[in-house]
């Protein structure tokens, strides 16, 4: 991430943040003190993007874009996966496996689960993960579990802070960053879960709890990558956490929560976290590299 220019905090830069994403010019602003930074996802856009500071400094910005930007503004969909293709094309496939729960039901949730599942008469037996999920071949059930959600909320929930902290790594680190977050949080919080003796779980929040702590670790020992978490956001998710673990979660109704999963991507997250500020180099982008 490439850092462009420092403004006063009052300042409004909508106009401005519009601009830059019509001319397809990857950013993002943050907050530092009482200033707005604005960072460019690739330095080799710097030049147009000083031309379109410059018009918005003389207040030409609205008739230089009705003139060169394009005429058919992309669709929010389309803008996610601009942005973030990675976090995008996540959500999507949660929220498609979620709609398939509907007509598929214990067909995908079997699929899908750490173990095999089996109903026998009225009683679920589960595989084992050694024999059946290692050995047996099906690798992708250690992953695949935090692709599973029971509910509307929960699957909101979910997704909010994929996208939410998701976006931030992708557009500071990369896709390849996000996606090897990703995939070693889901693992290790999945596993997590399943030591306690639970089977039948999925979520994404494992992972979630993990960006988190990546995010939030990156921003306190680099402040000047990118990365930002706001302090009462931090405050309220380990909150949340602590919360679910006292069992009261469940007195007031949200269900059974996989605290374990929740727990063990937030020190995963934080001690990738850790060793990516040692190995940063300051907020260069890099562009090769119970429910939850």
């Amino acid at each position: 991430m490439y850092k462009l220019l420092e403004l006063p905090g009052d300042l409004d830069t909508r106009p401005l943040r519009q601009a830059l994403w019509a001319h397809h010019v990857g950013h993002r602003f943050t907050r530092q003190d009482d200033l707005q930074v604005l960072w460019l996802a690739d330095p080799e856009q710097r030049d147009a993007a000083a031309r379109l500071i410059e018009l918005w400094r003389r207040g030409e910005l609205e008739a230089s874009a009705a003139t060169s930007a394009p005429r058919r503004r992309p669709s929010v969909t389309g803008q996610a996966f601009g942005q973030a293709p990675l976090a995008a094309g996540l959500i999507a496939v949660c929220v498609a496996i979620f709609l398939a729960m509907t007509f598929a039901g214990d067909a995908i949730v079997r699929a899908l689960t750490i173990v095999p599942l089996d109903v026998v008469g009225q009683r679920l037996v589960p595989g084992d993960l050694v024999s059946d999920t290692l050995a047996g071949g099906q690798i992708w059930r250690l992953f695949t579990p935090a692709l599973l959600h029971f509910g509307w909320m929960h699957l909101i929930f979910n997704m909010l802070w994929v996208w939410y902290f998701g976006r931030q790594v992708e557009s500071v680190q990369g896709w390849r960053r996000l996606g090897i977050i990703v995939v070693v949080a889901a693992v290790f919080s999945n596993l997590a879960q399943y030591v306690t003796g639970t089977v039948l779980f999925g979520g994404m929040s494992g992972v979630d709890y993990a960006l988190l702590g990546y995010v939030w670790l990156m921003s306190r020992r680099r402040p000047g990558s990118g990365f930002f978490v706001p302090q009462m956001l931090m405050v309220f998710m380990l909150a949340w956490m602590v919360f679910t673990m006292t069992g009261l979660g469940d007195a007031f109704g949200f269900g059974n929560v996989a605290n374990e999963a929740h727990l063990g991507g937030l020190l995963i997250g934080l001690i990738m976290g850790w060793f990516a500020s040692r190995n940063a180099s300051g907020g260069g982008h890099d562009a090769s590299g119970g429910q939850k």
